[in-house]
């Protein structure tokens, strides 16, 4: 039967973001947890997901945009602060990044990671999808195999028809042209991936009313992001919506939804 990975990005965000996970993954809610190591709250907010039940996925949400870096990245990170995922698409794009010292950076997130829970992720994915841009996905895909080779890596492609089944096709369609070959080069090295992905959306439509659609014709492996949270945190665009999905996803009947579609959750 075919599974439904429901996965919480942003974990350690910041301590109420990483609270309201745990307490949706303990309301059976979630299945999937990813961690943003490189946050300065990550080992303390680490010891929380010691109270998440063990069927669920602890994985490794690598940052490459917008926050303060693990290791010193002069030339990616000049100012102290890497750079928003815009310009470093453009960048990835003409391959004019600085592939050193982002290698050095991804190792430092999985040392991060093995030092608050002393294990491989679970899984490996990328805030924003940087991980799979040129390049970069080619040094993500590496430390995955090395690190954690019974891992799977995020894939944001997905069929065409069942992306324009789903809400927002315009930016699933963009984070699959993004992606694309990202199952094929994983393969090569026999690293797995999920197959089918969901949840984008523009952070302002009700997210109850949008979640059957994620849940669409499913891939096999079928992985939808989610975004819940609580609190407030400087410089967070998506706040509100992060309180809303909580809302909703502790609301939604998940497990019949899922199985309507012919998915198996949480396992």
């Amino acid at each position: 039967m075919s599974r439904l990975i429901l996965c919480s990005d942003d974990f350690a965000y910041s301590p109420a973001i990483s609270a309201a996970i745990v307490s949706l993954a303990q309301a059976g809610k979630i299945n999937a947890v990813s961690c943003m190591t490189v946050m300065p709250g990550w080992m303390e907010d680490a010891r929380m997901l010691a109270d998440v039940p063990a069927h669920v996925e602890i994985g490794l949400h690598l940052t490459l945009t917008g926050e303060t870096p693990r290791t010193a990245m002069p030339r990616f990170a000049p100012d102290g602060r890497m750079p928003e995922i815009d310009p470093l698409t453009r960048a990835a794009g003409r391959w004019s990044v600085p592939l050193d010292e982002i290698a050095m950076e991804i190792s430092a997130q999985f040392d991060a990671f093995f030092a608050a829970l002393r294990r491989p992720p679970a899984f490996v994915d990328g805030h924003q999808h940087a991980h799979a841009l040129p390049g970069i996905r080619d040094l993500v895909l590496a430390e995955t195999l090395g690190r954690a080779p019974n891992a799977w890596v995020r894939d944001c492609t997905d069929d065409a028809a069942a992306m324009l089944l789903r809400p927002f096709a315009g930016k699933a369609i963009g984070s699959a042209w993004h992606s694309r070959g990202m199952r094929r080069s994983a393969a090569q090295l026999g690293l797995r991936t999920n197959q089918g992905f969901a949840g984008h959306y523009d952070f302002r439509r009700d997210y109850a009313t949008l979640f059957p659609r994620f849940l669409r014709q499913p891939g096999h492996m079928h992985l939808v992001m989610c975004h819940p949270g609580a609190g407030e945190r400087a410089g967070d665009t998506i706040a509100s919506a992060r309180i809303r999905e909580a809302k909703a996803l502790h609301r939604l009947p998940i497990a019949d939804m899922a199985a309507a579609e012919g998915l198996a959750f949480p396992a």
